[in-house]
């Protein structure tokens, strides 16, 4: 079996919209989260999002072509540019049948759809853009990727709600090294920030209503969380194979060694009490890396900041690790980017490849106060240096969707 790499990593993100200022801003324990000032939230239960900020389309792609992509879109492919810059690849030197694209998005083009039906409404069928299927539909992202790239090979969008980074990841992880495809671009993308978002999550109340201080809002694990953060972005990694790294001289910021995923089979949009699913997930993420528990030094957790959530995660760390639990520890980006909801697992697996090579542990931000049935080490309110090699990135979705993918500081 080949040996799977990282040889390229992009972001668009609520702190930053390359991976360096993403990094800096995280270990220094700088939050996104902003007053929403895009849209009238004048009538919404929740009026604070992490929003990218200083992101111009028209000056990267020209005003006619961005206007072909929704913002999910443009994210995905602005992403996989600083990632394809990043990565070094020549595409006139390498087989473009054996590059694929693995990036998803759970929510799509929303705000092309919500634009276009008031279209509808107001002005009549004939105002309705011939481009709005293409534009909102999830897979749309890969597309556009694979085709500014020339990519011929696998081309996927999973949809596993906000695991999709770490499936995509994962699935990408499972092609190469098999031997199918020698370079994949993965990750996800979302831009699902919108009015009607708002609003149906805040009906469910899912979400913070901290409005008055929106930088205090997300805080997982704190006993006064009261709900996740909705934010926007995209993290795209270029994966490759070990043999296909070297022979081009690629840089190499490290290794992706296994990856698990399972269904908690429970609930539509609740996780299992005991983070069953959870744990099946790490445990097989584990089973196919082929370590054990004493090897992992750093757990990357979904931790979204609700009540259920937070504590389902904990309870399945303490299962998988048993008393080495309280020894590892578990750092929650979150608490700094809100719930990028498709776009966290790749924004939060390059996060916690910079915390692999840089050896600082971003803090979990806001934990003020820790809910005594969330009792392990959250690398409190300041980052922290530490020998790490092996780390755990978690990510969980509505409908039970689980995926767990390990990383390695890349050793030949």
């Amino acid at each position: 079996m080949e040996r799977v790499v990282i040889t390229g990593m992009g972001v668009i993100s609520p702190l930053g919209n390359n991976v360096e200022t993403l990094w800096r801003h995280l270990i220094e324990g700088k939050s996104g989260i902003t007053a929403i000032d895009t849209f009238d939230v004048s009538n919404s239960k929740t009026k604070i999002a992490g929003l990218v900020r200083d992101f111009d389309a028209d000056a990267l792609w020209g005003r006619k072509e961005a206007r072909k992509m929704d913002k999910f879109c443009q994210f995905a492919v602005a992403a996989a540019e600083e990632a394809l810059e990043n990565s070094g690849l020549e595409l006139d030197k390498i087989d473009l049948e054996r590059l694929g694209v693995y990036v998803g998005s759970g929510i799509g083009g929303i705000q092309t759809l919500v634009d276009n039906v008031n279209l509808l409404n107001d002005r009549g069928p004939g105002r309705v853009s011939p481009s709005l299927v293409p534009m909102l539909i999830s897979n749309i992202a890969a597309a556009q990727i694979s085709i500014r790239l020339g990519a011929k090979g696998a081309s996927l969008s999973p949809v596993t709600a906000c695991s999709i980074g770490n499936t995509a990841i994962g699935e990408a992880f499972r092609v190469i090294r098999s031997g199918e495809a020698d370079v994949i671009f993965a990750g996800g993308t979302e831009a699902a920030v919108t009015n009607i978002s708002l609003a149906s999550f805040g009906n469910a109340t899912a979400l913070s209503t901290r409005n008055d201080k929106p930088a205090l809002a997300s805080r997982p694990f704190d006993v006064n969380r009261d709900g996740f953060i909705m934010s926007e972005g995209s993290g795209i990694l270029v994966l490759e194979s070990l043999n296909h790294a070297l022979n081009r001289g690629a840089h190499i910021y490290g290794e992706v060694i296994g990856y698990g995923a399972s269904s908690d089979a429970y609930h539509m949009v609740a996780p299992h009490p005991e983070g069953a699913g959870a744990y099946l997930a790490m445990k097989n993420a584990m089973y196919n890396a082929g370590i054990s528990a004493d090897e992992v030094d750093v757990i990357s957790a979904h931790a979204t900041s609700t009540l259920a959530g937070d504590k389902a995660e904990t309870l399945a760390i303490k299962k998988m690790f048993d008393e080495r639990a309280y020894q590892i520890p578990v750092t929650a980006n979150k608490s700094m980017l809100g719930h990028m909801f498709g776009a966290a697992g790749g924004v939060e697996a390059i996060a916690l490849m910079k915390t692999l090579n840089e050896g600082i542990i971003p803090a979990t931000i806001n934990l003020e106060q820790v809910d005594p049935e969330c009792d392990l080490d959250y690398v409190p309110n300041v980052a922290r240096k530490a020998k790490l090699t092996i780390g755990l990135s978690n990510s969980f979705g509505f409908g039970g969707h689980n995926a767990v993918i390990v990383l390695k500081r890349f050793e030949k």
